[in-house]
Parts: C-alpha cells; structure tokens; sequence
C-alpha cells in the first residue's frame, strides 16, 4: 500500500485543504538565517524564539527517531467583514480557536495512519512548539515563502493555518515548488509599519505581534501606524495577488462569531471584561486577554 497516498487521503476527508510530507532532517539553510534575525532582534520582545534553537533546526531533536514531517494546511479564509469602521480583527480569530479544531483533526488523522499502517510514533504539532512550520510546508511542496514571509499556494493563496505530524514512519516525499512573488511587492508597500522587506520581517514592527506577542504599552511611534487593527493585521495577505484564488473555507467551527462581524466602534470600545469572556471563550482572542484587548482598542482611540 502506497502509505503517503493514504495520508494525503485522508487528510482530505478531515477536510484538511492539503497535505505535503518531507524528510526529517537538519534545516541547514535556514540556521543561519534564523540565527542572524534573532541576532538582530526582529523577534522582538518574544524571548521564547531563543529557546530550543537546535530543536528548531532539527526535528530529530524534538521527536525521537522521526523520519517524516506531514505538513497539512487547512483554510481559514472568510469573505465577510466587520463593520466599518469598527477596531479590525484578523479573519484568522473570526471563530473558535484552531489550536483546538486543528489538534482534533490531527489527532483523527494519527490515529486513522496507527489503524492503517500499524504502530505509528510520532507527536501533532499546532503552533505549539520549536517546529519551523513554514519551512517544513515549503519541504513539503505545499507552496513557496513569500515577500511577505507567508506561505503561498497558487491554487489556494495564504488564508489557511499549517500543522505538521512528525512521525518515525519512512514516506515518499514532495519536492519544493518554486517561487512566484516575481517582481511584486504589493505586501511590501501596503505594510503599515514598514515591517517587511523581501522575504524578510521585522516582527517588532508587524502589528500581529504589537497587538498579540507585545505584553508592554504598544510604543508611541506607532501612532496612527496601526490601520485600525485590534487583534492581528490580514495587510500583506489581504494585497497579495494569490489571495483571489482564496475560497470560502468549509469547516463549521470557523464560522465567524456574530459579535465579531456585527459589533460596532462603540460596542467595542466599551466591552466589558464579562462580555469580553462570553464572546472570546472559545476564541484565539482569548491569548491577548482583557486587558491587551483593551489596550489595542485605547490605542486607536487616542
């Protein structure tokens, strides 16, 4: 039995948008670029991407006896927007949380391979630890890391969230593809804060992490910098050019939470830290808390 067709298949079913499987082994070209950004502290303030540096380069390292990464995407991409005017919120936190619906899934998926296949090690992996996911999507064939430092797919965009199952199973692996930002830098000159440069991203500028990572006060030289962004910033995807191949995302626990997409200025602006806890229970918007929330919306304000 081809066992990567069975893995891809039934990614498929989970609903998972792709899937793409490569070696586990050192990342040797990526070392010295990780080490030079964090050398120059484009991580900002996020001390724990110091951490574990050999495991990040080394999988190996972080799964005993691996041998394959299984990259899987999964779409997030939502239509619908807020009401103007309204203190913006990444499409990515418009339902529940996908750390949990993406485990699920994976799980499903380990557990359908053990069926399968037999006896299976290995270890699910959603944001949740040293895994340089983006490098294993682009091992993995699933697209190329673009200007903005998203992985892009010409047939799907950058609106989905990548997951990896590393297991101590030998596979067939994909091949790159390659690299379709060509002359383009629509995400370059559209960054409201002047984070990126090609292929390269000063996270301590990125209004993702000013308005999430960042626990201090967000710092004043990005006043009126911050294009109304309260939680997150979809910017460099939103003027990509692949991203009108994007596609309504078919996965129910997505669906946007009407406070998210009905919500008024005023309404959020005077949230409560009750209603901000009914709303976000179940939300990624969970991870700035009341008071960073409060914090990013008082920012825009003033």
């Amino acid at each position: 039995m081809d066992y990567s067709q069975l893995i891809k298949t039934e990614a498929k079913k989970l609903g998972f948008l792709s899937c793409g499987i490569s070696k586990a082994e050192f990342l040797e070209d990526e070392a010295p670029r990780l080490e030079r950004w964090l050398k120059d502290g484009k991580h900002g303030k996020m001390a724990y991407m110091e951490n574990h540096f050999d495991k990040r380069l080394d999988p190996r390292l972080l799964v005993p006896d691996a041998k394959s990464i299984i990259s899987l995407l999964l779409n997030y991409y939502n239509p619908l927007d807020q009401l103007d005017g309204a203190p913006k919120i990444s499409k990515y936190a418009y339902g529940k949380d996908y750390h949990h619906v993406i485990k699920d899934k994976l799980k499903q998926l380990f557990q359908i391979i053990n069926n399968e296949i037999g006896e299976v090690s290995g270890r699910v992996f959603v944001d949740s630890a040293p895994v340089m996911e983006k490098s294993w999507a682009v091992r993995s064939g699933l697209g190329w890391q673009g200007k903005n430092t998203n992985l892009i797919s010409k047939k799907a965009g950058s609106f989905f969230f990548i997951a990896e199952l590393i297991v101590d199973l030998e596979l067939e692996y994909d091949t790159p593809v390659t690299d379709h930002c060509g002359t383009c830098t629509a995400c370059i000159d559209a960054c409201p804060t002047e984070a990126l440069t090609p292929y390269h991203i000063d996270a301590s500028k990125c209004i993702s992490y000013l308005t999430i990572e960042l626990k201090d006060q967000i710092p004043t030289a990005f006043k009126n910098k911050m294009d109304d962004w309260a939680f997150g910033c979809d910017v460099c995807q939103d003027v990509c050019p692949w991203n009108r191949f994007s596609k309504q995302h078919n996965e129910p626990l997505f669906s946007p939470n009407s406070e998210v997409i009905n919500y008024t200025k005023k309404n959020w602006e005077e949230i409560t830290q009750e209603t901000f806890n009914i709303i976000f229970k179940n939300s990624a918007i969970k991870r700035t808390g009341f008071n960073g929330f409060k914090r990013n919306i008082s920012f825009l304000k003033e």
